[in-house]
């Protein structure tokens, strides 16, 4: 089980596949922090001041954020994939690997087709 926490456009359908998996993930809304705009780097902030790692589909500046600031409680970066159950299976092997997500990068990508 991990403590995650899904970044603003993180597809809901994906968080309650994970959740019934076994992960606790708190989500910006249920944190209230949607739509304000708030910084990637603030985001990580948060996930890190609660202990959870992140979970974005905005791999771009996540990868970036990793490289400059690589102590945090982990980061998970998805491609977009529309099957929302392989989607949250996928994330749930992926943390099944890992010992500790804390200070990691993990990239979840979409399977081909």
């Amino acid at each position: 089980m991990a403590l995650l926490y899904a970044d603003e456009n993180f597809p809901l359908p994906v968080v309650e596949f994970l959740r019934t998996f076994g992960h606790d993930v708190l989500t910006a809304q249920e944190a209230g922090n949607a739509n304000l705009g708030i910084p990637d780097e603030d985001v990580l902030e948060f996930a890190t001041n609660c202990d959870r790692a992140v979970l974005t589909g905005n791999r771009h500046d996540f990868v970036k954020l990793h490289s400059l600031q690589p102590n945090h409680a982990g980061i998970i970066v998805c491609s977009e994939d529309l099957n929302f159950e392989r989607f949250a299976r996928r994330i749930d092997e992926a943390i099944e690997r890992e010992e500790t997500l804390r200070n990691k990068l993990i990239r979840v990508n979409r399977p081909p087709n």
